[in-house]
């Protein structure tokens, strides 16, 4: 069967009666693992299978290696990579579907296209996204998010940084803008994480990202485990900085973080236009973008 997108009038419903879908994706948007550590408290583990990707076909196996377990002659154990809808349950019943797995590498449309049928079939009347990018941010201060949808109501918070960039896509980014055409509605997250904080497990993002997603759904998720895992990632941070002397540094990332949230507070008093620091974030971001567009070819 050749996958195509869809049309932009196809019909599709826009308020449905079913689950909410989150997906959350390893790839692009996994800084931190805010995303993946997010999905495993989401995930139960007796979850129902509702769909499941035909990954072989999409994933860039020489780029992300599975492991696979050596067993003194033999080979034993393969960790083969799975990218599934799952239909679970929170902790009061409600239920939601959960797509988690590793961010699709090729074949975005038919990526794309398998969702829309998923949301079609079950009713899903919103679809959430999760994400973290690195950016120049203190561990010490509140994470920063940017909320994102089709439609403006659909973003249910604040921004305190409006900025224009063009940045490359991922699976994730081009679901939703593809969603959006067609009528569905979609919105999500995106945990901007200390950039020298985005190659380890980072907790605290994790926690934002949920906290967001229990704000806008009402699930009731249990994070216990992840509070402490954060105290103790916290802790380890706190020492290496320390260790390495590093204290310096990050009070001046707190001031420039300080300068930025109290500008951005004032401009959302007043006009987003006079943003003191926009344009110094945007540059960060860029920079970040450019590094890993170098890191994608090398």
């Amino acid at each position: 069967m050749k996958w195509l997108p869809r049309r932009n009038d196809e019909p599709a419903a826009r308020e449905g009666g079913g689950p909410v879908l989150i997906h959350a994706l390893d790839g692009f948007l996994g800084a931190g693992s805010a995303a993946r550590l997010a999905a495993d408290r989401l995930r139960s583990g007796e979850g129902q299978v509702v769909h499941e990707f035909d990954l072989d076909a999409m994933f860039d196996y020489r780029a992300r290696r599975p492991m696979i377990a050596f067993h003194e002659d033999h080979y034993a154990e393969y960790d083969d990579p799975r990218l599934q809808v799952v239909l679970e349950h929170d902790l009061h019943g409600m239920p939601y579907l959960l797509m988690a797995g590793p961010e699709p590498d090729f074949q975005w449309e038919r990526f794309v296209a398998e969702v829309q049928d998923v949301i079609e079939e079950h009713d899903v009347p919103l679809t959430l996204g999760l994400g973290a990018v690195p950016m120049g941010v203190p561990h010490t201060r509140p994470p920063m998010i940017t909320a994102h949808g089709t439609r403006p109501d659909l973003v249910d918070r604040q921004n305190l940084w409006s900025a224009q960039v063009s940045v490359p896509s991922s699976a994730q980014s081009l679901l939703e803008y593809r969603l959006g055409q067609s009528g569905h509605d979609a919105a999500g997250y995106v945990v901007h994480v200390p950039h020298y904080l985005a190659q380890i497990d980072y907790p605290t993002a994790s926690l934002a990202l949920i906290d967001a997603l229990v704000d806008r759904t009402g699930l009731s998720v249990d994070v216990d485990a992840l509070r402490a895992r954060q105290d103790e990632a916290l802790a380890a941070i706190e020492e290496q900085i320390e260790e390495q002397g590093g204290a310096s540094l990050l009070g001046g990332l707190e001031e420039q973080y300080d300068a930025f949230t109290r500008g951005a507070a004032q401009s959302l008093l007043a006009s987003d236009e006079d943003l003191p620091s926009g344009d110094e974030l945007a540059d960060q971001f860029e920079q970040f973008l450019a590094r890993q567009r170098k890191n994608d070819q090398g």
